[in-house]
């Protein structure tokens, strides 16, 4: 009975986690759009921002390539965990999601799948990214490397579980764009990726304090420079920012875990 129930959740969640790696490899578009426009968007305005940014109350100097380096592997996961999760429109217009949710498959078997495909193209594209770190002046450690792995794993699982939340309901991908647009990049602009939040408006700063995604950059931050100080000020601790990362993270898949079996 426990290997039938493991095969109801198991083998689906493994089918349309490739399913969604698949696609996502075979659209050129996709892995330019998700990976290109962050790295230019890093070089373009790292380079223009470099020798003017300061941090407040900072001892030591850094420039805007360096600060925003974390943020960048942000935007990265954020982009395409989000933007594989828009198959979840094409798959009921085409009625692949009708005949998945016909069959005798487990809810969570469908979210596992996926949120573990988005995670998968976000986590490896952002590794990726990582690659140009000499460029941001960071010297990282093999442990600062896994403890970053893990906040991206974290950071991805949380974003690919909104994006299912966001694309379930919806019957275009229009829409979804509104939302993204609307929602989810302010959502990464306040999240202490593009600018500190010592140097914003104390308006700006609440709303960045209750922002989950600001301690998801934030564990990148302390991954990105384990066993040196952080630079910069008014960062969340790091227990803090692990924890609330974790809980985000673990609410936002039962949250569409709920969300699919109640529309189901």
């Amino acid at each position: 009975m426990n290997e039938q129930r493991g095969h109801l959740w198991l083998l689906p969640a493994v089918s349309l986690w490739r399913r969604e790696v698949v696609r996502f490899l075979r659209q050129r578009g996709r892995v330019v759009g998700a990976f290109g426009t962050p790295v230019v968007f890093w070089l373009l305005l790292g380079s223009g921002l470099r020798n003017s940014f300061k941090l407040p109350a900072m001892d030591q100097s850094i420039n805007y390539m360096e600060y925003s380096f974390p943020g960048m592997l942000a935007l990265i996961v954020l982009f395409t965990a989000i933007f594989a999760t828009i198959s979840i429109i094409e798959d009921k217009r085409e009625g692949f999601m009708q005949a998945v949710l016909a069959a005798p498959v487990s809810r969570t078997a469908i979210v596992l799948g996926k949120v573990f495909g988005s995670t998968t193209l976000a986590v490896g594209q952002a590794l990726v990214f990582m690659l140009l770190i000499p460029l941001a002046g960071i010297h990282i450690s093999l442990m600062g490397i896994l403890l970053a792995f893990v906040a991206l794993l974290i950071m991805a699982i949380g974003l690919s579980a909104v994006g299912v939340l966001i694309a379930w309901p919806m019957d275009s991908v229009q829409g979804f764009h509104a939302i993204m647009n609307l929602f989810l990049m302010p959502m990464w602009l306040l999240s202490g990726a593009f600018f500190p939040a010592s140097g914003a408006s104390s308006w700006i700063g609440w709303i960045m304090a209750i922002n989950p995604l600001t301690y998801g950059v934030a564990t990148l931050r302390y991954a990105l420079y384990t066993g040196s100080e952080l630079p910069g000020s008014q960062h969340p601790s790091l227990l803090m920012s692990w924890v609330v990362s974790c809980a985000f993270a673990v609410v936002a898949v039962a949250m569409a875990q709920r969300m699919i079996s109640r529309k189901a």
